[in-house]
């Protein structure tokens, strides 16, 4: 596609301002077409200038990030990627502005990094990414493909579910957990690509939210139906078996290693623990973790759901499994949860 990516950057401090624009113009296939130093400047901007995608601070003068995203919500809906502190409170913020409509985030200072490196890193792919999909909004929409019920798909075959996701992941698996009743009856596993002062306060949000209970796993977290357990942000989430008991192992995990928490590790930690009776459920997100873990799954007889084109934020992570043939079903994330209830 010739068209660039337009983006727009909003941030109240004019040395990040500029240094976001420096980023995003290291990359060809993206144009700057505006900045705004608060708030009310975004949304006029947002208005006049109808970007594919808004880089927006959580903390700005006049209008707050979060009352001025629910106004472009309104009036131009674009996504938007968040820009926030790397608090607890950084976190809460970014939360609020994810069920407000944004699509992304990125903190601005991960593990004491200078914001430009980690920023410069990330954030372009993240806005190619996301501003491709806007520019497509409206080309023909695929179609979704539903596979009849697999036979082992029957109450009583699986023993855990394990959810993996990325971009757009913290509002898509808000969604499908809410569907679950309290009597849910099996365990279920969430691994999101989140930064570790994040994990804390989303799964006290989920557990707000939701029927189930859900907590960010600990050391030793022994695994029972209807408990819903996130991997802590930084680290990587096992399983271990111990007598009749499975048990979490919560580790830093290894040099090296791409993400914090993996999918592919955490699922593939659960097909060995649980061979042949696994639901591994992958969800909107960029990159290709959890295909190998999923490819793992499938050789030992377990089920692999991938979410929907349509449906995602960024369609990487679910078409990866999805063109290795994995996907046993393709599944609409409104449609996930409750089939979730039907088939366990």
């Amino acid at each position: 596609m010739s068209n660039k990516v337009r983006v727009l950057v909003v941030d109240d401090s004019t040395f990040f301002q500029r240094r976001i624009c420096d980023i995003l113009l290291s990359e060809p296939a993206i144009e700057v077409v505006g900045s705004a130093s608060d708030g009310l400047q975004a949304v006029a901007a947002a208005r006049k200038l109808k970007p594919d995608v808004i880089t927006m601070d959580v903390e700005m003068p006049v209008l707050d990030g979060i009352s001025a995203l629910k106004k472009i919500m309104a009036e131009t809906p674009v996504p938007v990627i968040m820009l926030s502190a790397y608090t607890q409170e950084g976190a809460t913020a970014t939360l609020n502005a994810l069920e407000a409509g944004a699509v992304d985030f990125l903190p601005k200072h991960p593990n004491g990094q200078h914001p430009s490196d980690f920023v410069a890193r990330n954030l372009p792919r993240r806005v190619l990414a996301l501003g491709r999909k806007h520019q497509r909004q409206g080309d023909p929409k695929p179609r979704v493909r539903l596979q009849p019920m697999a036979e082992q798909e029957r109450r009583g075959h699986y023993k855990l579910v394990v959810i993996g996701a990325s971009t757009g992941g913290p509002v898509a698996v808000q969604q499908l957990l809410s569907a679950l009743p309290a009597t849910f009856p099996l365990p279920v596993l969430v691994v999101v690509h989140m930064p570790e002062s994040f994990t804390p306060t989303f799964a006290a949000r989920l557990h707000s939210q939701c029927r189930v209970a859900v907590k960010e796993a600990q050391e030793g977290d022994e695994l029972q139906p209807g408990h819903v357990f996130l991997a802590p942000g930084g680290k990587q989430m096992t399983l271990q078996q111990r007598g009749g008991k499975v048990t979490l192992k919560v580790t830093q995990g290894l040099p090296g290693q791409t993400y914090r928490p993996c999918v592919d590790i955490t699922m593939g930690s659960a097909g060995s623990v649980y061979p042949g009776a696994v639901l591994g459920v992958i969800l909107t997100g960029m990159g290709s973790d959890g295909k190998q873990a999923a490819m793992q799954l499938k050789q030992s007889g377990s089920t692999i759901w991938s979410q929907d084109e349509e449906s995602c934020i960024v369609y990487g992570m679910p078409q990866a499994v999805e063109k290795a043939g994995l996907s046993d079903r393709v599944v609409p994330l409104q449609e996930m949860g409750p089939l979730l209830v039907k088939v366990v």
